[in-house]
């Protein structure tokens, strides 16, 4: 199982949050939230909270702390809770503290030393560069939505992106959970080859193109790399 490339790749491209960072919003409200998130609604509260968010991120940029208040207060108005703004962003202030999946930063260490690694991420810059020094991996650029002033998934993100790294879209490798923020687009824009690593909280779409991976040590190994010892 390997990428079969008529060139090499400039740049290996990474969403960061769900993807490399273990992105644990869905915990983090319901430990600000606590008791005044009923048993009974919480699954439906969290995920009308996920879908506002990518309804938030679809409009007119804003900063990510206040797509994390209007998705709670969406979905607080949908499901007749009290919303407050402290809650709010003491959710948002929990994100930049959030680490690494197992073999991360092993996994991407081993692929850096072949191919410059990048990540294109819907954080603000400041929690952008603090959640990417939290892998521990040497990337040449990290792209925050802030400075592209719109979120993935919309078209101009990826489109920010390939003017910053003065590529085509067949000069990158995209690697992504996500194919609801990433690789729909991607496809779409025509990255050819692109990595889904399926970390269990969306549907696979493989007719969207890409590799599917389930464990992170497998994608050096889709470059040729062999897998380290005893993995």
């Amino acid at each position: 199982m390997a990428f079969e490339f008529e060139t090499k790749p400039k740049f290996v491209t990474f969403d960061m949050n769900g993807t490399l960072i273990k992105f644990a919003i869905a915990d983090a409200t319901r430990e600000v939230l606590g008791d005044r998130l009923p048993a009974e609604i919480a699954d439906a509260y969290l995920q009308a909270t996920k879908a506002y968010r990518i309804d938030e991120c679809m409009g007119e940029y804003k900063p990510f702390r206040q797509i994390i208040a209007n998705s709670m207060e969406r979905a607080s108005r949908r499901l007749g809770i009290e919303y407050r703004e402290a809650d709010a962003q003491a959710v948002y202030e929990i994100v930049p503290t959030w680490g690494p999946y197992p073999g991360v930063t092993e996994a991407l260490n081993r692929l850096a030393e072949e191919i410059p690694l990048v990540i294109i991420t819907n954080s603000d810059t400041a929690d952008a560069a603090r959640l990417s020094a939290n892998l521990k991996a040497p990337f040449d650029v990290v792209i925050s939505a802030e400075e592209m002033g719109t979120y993935k998934p919309r078209l101009g993100a990826f489109e920010y992106m390939f003017d910053k790294l003065g590529v085509t879209p067949d000069e990158i490798v995209h690697v992504s959970a996500s194919p609801m923020y990433d690789h729909r687009s991607a496809a779409t824009l025509g990255i050819k080859n692109k990595v889904y690593v399926d970390r269990g909280f969306e549907h696979d779409e493989h007719w969207l193109g890409y590799e599917r991976i389930t464990d992170i040590a497998d994608l050096p190994v889709l470059f040729g790399l062999p897998r380290p010892a005893g993995s």
